[in-house]
């Protein structure tokens, strides 16, 4: 069609070529798809300008000419080179086609007008029947909304609908099941009835019973009913009362009597079933009979038997070799550790057969929970407690054993391990199963008669390990002493004491048995109150025989202070002797200092021995026990002031022996100044000969004597107590010095010597780091200067320390000169004025 049309056109334009007057015709074709407006140009000027057709055909043949006649891009056709040819040979002006370009470009325009009309009109028809059928289509579909609402409306009636007509069905339903459920509990009830007046007929009389009660195929449908019966009857007999037992159940009581010997006769012919199939185990059947007796009480009848039929129960052998298992072979040593593996082991047993009979009892019994606590409480209270009863014989406190049987502490070990090694069994069984059983509870009471007086056992037992350890060191003390034999008086003595010395390896001894016995109070104290009770009553036992035993070693030293104080006074002799008797007696008394030296040292040992035994128990009490007792209110603080008052009376013995040692060693320096100060030492003569200004002879053996002494007290005091110790004892020795210079007379150059003593002595006792000490040595240093200087420069001495005047009142007194100088009454006006 469209190509008819381009031909019509062609014509026409080929006439309008010719006559010029012919309008142009568009198609509204033209527009429609991939318009091109260069197309649409082309096709209405190819005809009036020959060159643009010319320059459009060179253009389309270089893309390819496909067929002679090559179509525009809007299907017109080009007009054939002869009319071409017939333009161009045509003398025209410049642009002859403007006229007719004009007139078509008018024509088209005026076409273009027409169409736009004919498609505004096609559209406003289009618009028109658009809104005609949109309004159709919404009254439609207001229409089809009230249907679907009255579609809703009628489903939800027919929803009620069908919610009621099933409600009305379910209850119908459970009428209908009840009246089901009635039925054949009326049919059950009619046939127990016919049963129970078969049961009913005579007493004793089982023969004329029902095929059921006698068919073996039947026997748990028989079982059941006959437990039915049974129960029924009784409860009738119940309600009926006493006063009317007599007519109203006479028939129901013979029929009770038969049905309970039919129920034992059953439950003794499933039982025997039973047996023999447990002896070929065969666990199907077994598994049958017990569920068919476990309507009978509930199976505990199948249930004990079982667990009584085991052979671990009813087998002698197995106990006998339990017992040699754990306790070896008759008359051989018990010892905890031999125990503890044989427990081991033995319980290892007990819990793989435990498991092997759970694998048994999961496949056989209905309740297999409750059989397996019947079987692990049979085992602990039958096989474990015939061990225990064995292993464990409860002593008397009254009577102990003897040490040489292993005492209160082999017991108290024995029942430790046990107690232990049965824990771990009680945890493996649980592990394994034990029904609802309080399997921890059960174990308890195995030890409930033990536990109950164990703080009583355990504080027995230090105790009695404690006068055991104080034999032992007698003896060997004693038997050391024998092998020695006596060297006289004053060194027996010393030796005897030297081998009762404190020692710390002992206290170190009575620690470790205390610790191993708060172990056990842990392992038997589950609470905390009762475990820091426990704790708190060993722990008094440690300090009980710490504090006796470092007293009494104390005490061994004071007494060889003693004896050697004693050994000083018997040979301090008179003037009057002769001098052989004054050699024996200064020989005696070097042999008594010598004992008393070494009484000395032996007591400083035994101090510093004793601070290392407190030190060591004070450190168990905070790494051990304290933590123990935190728990309850008050017990930390109370134990720590036991721990006071128990090392207290050591604490005097050992006050009252460093005040002894005081007196020995002055005892000794004033001994050594006795013997060894000269009266020329003080007063030398003037003879022209230079001063001596070393110290004296007697000075000299002091220092070395106090030196030589004090190194022990230097090593074994510390703290506050070598403070106080070196400072008693640098006033004594103060103290001393003076007394003994009042016996002498000074010259100045005795004064120069004196000084060069006191020098001495100062630079001594420096070492015992004691201010107020040092501070009296430099004052007597002052006062020696009274000897030194002239008479008329006393007076200004001591203006610079007026506290010294009064001894120095005795130091002028011993001047040479006191008298020769009339130095009382020159100085008793200056003391009187001054004072």
């Amino acid at each position: 069609m469209k190509e008819s049309r381009d031909g019509i056109r062609n014509d026409r334009i080929s006439k309008s070529s010719s006559v010029g007057s012919i309008p142009l015709i568009l198609d509204i074709d033209d527009f429609k798809g991939d318009f091109s407006f260069d197309a649409l140009f082309g096709n209405l000027v190819n005809e009036l300008l020959p060159s643009f057709q010319e320059e459009d055909a060179d253009s389309i043949d270089g893309h390819g000419n496909i067929s002679g006649n090559d179509a525009l891009p809007n299907g017109h056709k080009r007009a054939s080179s002869d009319a071409a040819k017939f333009s161009q040979g045509l003398s025209a002006p410049l642009f002859p086609e403007v006229d007719a370009l004009s007139s078509l470009f008018k024509d088209s325009c005026r076409e273009l007008i027409d169409l736009r009309k004919q498609i505004d009109e096609r559209l406003f028809n289009l618009k028109k029947e658009l809104s005609v059928q949109d309004s159709k289509h919404r009254k439609t579909l207001a229409e089809l909304e009230k249907g679907v609402d009255g579609l809703f409306d009628s489903f939800a009636r027919l929803d009620s609908r069908i919610s009621s007509v099933g409600q009305t069905a379910a209850k119908i339903g459970d009428h209908l099941q009840s009246a089901d459920a009635q039925r054949v509990t009326a049919s059950q009830t009619i046939d127990l009835i016919k049963y129970l007046m078969e049961f009913n007929s005579s007493p004793g009389d089982l023969m004329e019973l029902s095929p059921l009660f006698s068919d073996d195929s039947r026997v748990a449908e028989a079982a059941s009913i006959a437990e039915k019966l049974r129960s029924f009857a009784e409860e009738d007999i119940g309600r009926q009362g006493i006063s009317d037992m007599a007519t109203a159940s006479r028939g129901l009581e013979v029929a009770v009597a038969n049905l309970q010997d039919y129920c034992n006769e059953l439950e003794n012919r499933l039982l025997a079933r039973f047996d023999a199939a447990s002896q070929r185990r065969e666990l199907s059947t077994m598994a049958e009979c017990a569920k068919i007796l476990s309507q009978f009480n509930r199976g505990t009848s199948a249930m004990q038997h079982y667990v009584a039929t085991r052979p671990m129960f009813i087998d002698v052998e197995v106990m006998n070799a339990d017992i040699r298992l754990v306790l070896g072979d008759q008359g051989s040593q018990v010892s905890p550790n031999n125990v503890a593996r044989g427990l081991a082991s033995l319980y290892k047993e007990i819990t793989d057969t435990v498991r092997k009979e759970a694998a048994t009892i999961t496949a056989v019994f209905p309740s297999p929970n409750y059989v397996m606590s019947i079987l692990v409480q049979r085992v602990l209270e039958q096989r474990v407690t015939a061990i225990l009863d064995k292993l464990l014989e409860k002593p008397s406190l009254v009577n102990l054993p003897p040490m040489e049987e292993g005492g209160l502490l082999l017991y108290l070990r024995m029942l430790a391990v046990a107690y232990e090694k049965t824990q771990e069994l009680a945890r493996d069984l649980r592990a394994v199963g034990c029904g609802d059983l309080d399997i921890e509870g059960v174990t308890e009471c195995l030890f409930t008669t033990h536990k109950e007086e164990y703080p009583e056992h355990e504080q027995a037992s230090l105790r009695q390990l404690y006068h055991a350890k104080m034999e032992e060191l007698r003896a060997e003390s004693q038997q050391l002493s024998e092998s020695m034999g006596t060297v006289g008086r004053s060194k027996g003595a010393s030796v005897a004491s030297s081998h009762q010395q404190i020692s710390v390896t002992v206290v170190t001894e009575f620690v470790r048995w205390n610790e191993e016995a708060i172990s056990r109070c842990t392992l038997f104290s589950s609470q905390p109150a009762t475990l820091a009770a426990n704790v708190k009553a060993v722990f008094t036992c440690l300090l009980d025989q710490v504090s006796q035993y470092i007293t009494d070693g104390l005490e061994r030293a004071r007494d060889s202070l003693t004896e050697a104080a004693a050994l000083r006074e018997r040979f301090v002799l008179g003037t009057s002797v002769s001098r052989r008797v004054a050699a024996a007696a200064a020989s005696a008394a070097e042999a008594a200092a010598a004992a008393g030296e070494s009484s000395f040292r032996s007591f400083m040992v035994a101090v510093q021995r004793c601070g290392s035994s407190v030190a060591i128990v004070q450190q168990y009490f905070a790494n051990s026990i304290s933590r123990l007792l935190l728990p309850v209110d008050g017990a930390h603080a109370a134990s720590c002031e036991e721990m006071a008052t128990a090392m207290s009376s050591a604490e005097a013995a050992a006050y009252k022996g460093l005040q002894q040692c005081i007196e020995t060693v002055m005892a000794e320096v004033e001994r050594l100044l006795s013997a060894e100060q000269k009266a020329t030492d003080y007063r030398s003569p003037d003879d022209g000969i230079a001063p001596d200004h070393r110290p004296t002879n007697a000075c000299t053996r002091v220092v070395a004597y106090l030196s030589r002494v004090l190194e022990a007290a230097f090593t074994a005091l510390e703290g506050l107590n070598k403070q106080a110790f070196l400072t008693e004892l640098g006033n004594r020795l103060h103290k001393g010095l003076l007394n003994h210079w009042q016996k002498f007379t000074f010259n100045p150059s005795g004064g120069l010597r004196l000084k060069r003593d006191i020098t001495e002595y100062g630079e001594f006792v420096r070492s015992f780091n004691a201010p107020s000490v040092d501070e009296k040595f430099e004052l007597l240093g002052i006062m020696a200067n009274v000897f030194i200087v002239a008479p008329e420069s006393l007076s200004t001495l001591f203006e610079g320390t007026p506290s010294i005047r009064k001894d120095a009142q005795r130091f002028i007194q011993l001047r040479e000169d006191y008298k020769s100088a009339k130095l009382a009454s020159r100085l008793s006006s200056l003391w009187t004025s001054s004072s």
